[in-house]
């Protein structure tokens, strides 16, 4: 028996009201960043930089494991919304939510061992080392948060809500970044300061998503009173989460593996390499962040398609996110070019990380362009719960970033680097293009 038939347009216009909203938002995660990085590096204390930019990239790895709290719950919620479902993915969520206050309190209960393994994995200098302790100690109290704000934020751009995520979102970074200021600058708080910003914005974050949450179905009790006995168990619905977060974890910690060895080879290049190399990868994220947005438009058009089965409105999603990606690569690889300078100077004092940076700009620059398809195909496949191919395109590209990294470091150094993570980038779309070409017809019954 085929499934039934939703018919919706997709223009323009839909794109850019969910990419919009979803890229301020993103755009704001790495920009925080910058101030962290700012805040430190204008100490003037190069240990005291490589132990913050070490532990935001080891929380980023770390989290990044649950990050299919996130794009597992907005594919799903995205298909059920395009399937008429009335809940509008509750029990999705529910079990996001749950699954994330689980997993942050291990890792809390876990930090002892998980800063030994982060401390050997990063091998970082003396000086580094302590800032980095001090930062992990503080930031690790985040965890329950931060993932309960992945398993909402999923809920919400799964839902196409993108301006409630864009809030929510906004709330997290502008806690962080003034908090960051005033408990370095004004109480002297150093690398702890840092930490504790980004702790405090997590936190005031994920009590007003879980508030918005409850309001939207009339309170818990309606909450629960939608939910029927054993469905958050149902066995069908319980085994397909835990095989697309299998798979969505294992791509995560493909890409953990990716960027942690771009960034452990760096440290072992010096402070001075380390420090530089987190500059430019900051500017990269901040055009990733703005290729998320389109990315994030891409996923719920192109899952609620599945969802209302539907293959014109697919078509049109997966047309239109490349357009719009195009253009803003293309605008954001002519920024870089032209204001980068100015911003690494912004970003630190030390005149030694200045022109190390500098040296490596241009390349750097490049990664809007050669990032802009795997960013626009992941949201696609995440759209359309397609786990199995991103999973195997993503661990294909890690097997050649790696033969790349090994092969041109040695011969080229840092520059071998970044020729490395072009590759990387590039692999990942050639994968998934080919893998997506033949399984488009399947999608729609």
């Amino acid at each position: 028996m085929s499934r039934p038939s939703f018919p919706f347009e997709v223009r323009s216009r839909d794109i850019l009201a969910i990419a919009i909203p979803a890229s301020i938002a993103f755009i704001t995660e790495p920009l925080s960043g910058m101030v962290d990085i700012t805040v430190i590096g204008r100490q003037g204390d190069a240990g005291l930089l490589g132990g913050v930019v070490i532990g935001a990239l080891i929380f980023s790895s770390l989290f990044a494991l649950a990050y299919f709290l996130r794009i597992g719950t907005a594919g799903l919620t995205a298909q059920a919304v395009g399937a008429r479902d009335p809940d509008d993915g509750l029990l999705h969520a529910a079990r996001a939510i749950i699954i994330a206050v689980v997993a942050g309190l291990a890792m809390i209960v876990l930090q002892a061992p998980l800063l030994w393994l982060s401390t050997w994995l990063m091998a970082p200098g003396p000086g580094v080392e302590a800032a980095f302790a001090a930062y992990f100690g503080v930031r690790i109290w985040s965890a329950p948060f931060s993932l309960i704000n992945f398993a909402l934020l999923g809920w919400f751009y799964g839902r196409a809500a993108a301006r409630t995520g864009m809030v929510l979102q906004l709330l997290v970074n502008a806690i962080n970044i003034i908090g960051s200021v005033w408990l370095v600058y004004g109480l002297g708080w150093g690398v702890e300061g840092v930490a504790f910003a980004t702790l405090a914005g997590h936190a005031v974050a994920a009590i007003i998503g879980l508030i918005l949450f409850l309001r939207h179905y009339g309170g818990l009790g309606a909450l629960l009173a939608r939910i029927a006995p054993g469905a958050l168990g149902e066995i069908s619905a319980v085994k397909r989460m835990f095989a697309l977060s299998r798979d969505l974890m294992i791509r995560s910690i493909a890409l953990s593996i990716a960027f942690g060895y771009f960034a452990a080879q760096g440290s072992r290049l010096g402070e001075v390499a380390l420090s530089a190399n987190a500059i430019l990868l900051n500017f990269m994220m901040i055009s990733a962040f703005f290729l998320d947005g389109i990315a994030q438009a891409a996923e719920q058009l192109c899952g609620k398609s599945v969802g209302a089965n539907w293959r014109p409105a697919f078509d049109r999603a997966y047309r239109l996110s490349f357009v719009w990606g195009l253009g803003i690569s293309l605008a954001m690889t002519a920024f870089w070019f032209v204001g980068g300078g100015l911003l690494i100077d912004l970003m630190t004092t030390s005149e030694p990380v200045r022109a190390y940076a500098r040296d490596y700009m241009a390349i750097a620059a490049l990664a809007p362009l050669t990032g802009m398809p795997a960013f626009v195909f992941d949201g696609i496949l995440i759209g359309i719960t397609l786990n199995v191919t991103m999973r195997n395109g993503m661990i294909v590209a890690l097997a050649l970033f790696l033969v790349m990294a090994l092969t041109l470091q040695p011969l080229w150094g840092n520059a071998g680097l970044w020729v490395a993570i072009h590759t990387f980038f590039l692999a990942r779309a050639a994968v998934y293009w080919w893998a997506l070409e033949r399984r488009k017809a399947g999608l729609f019954a």
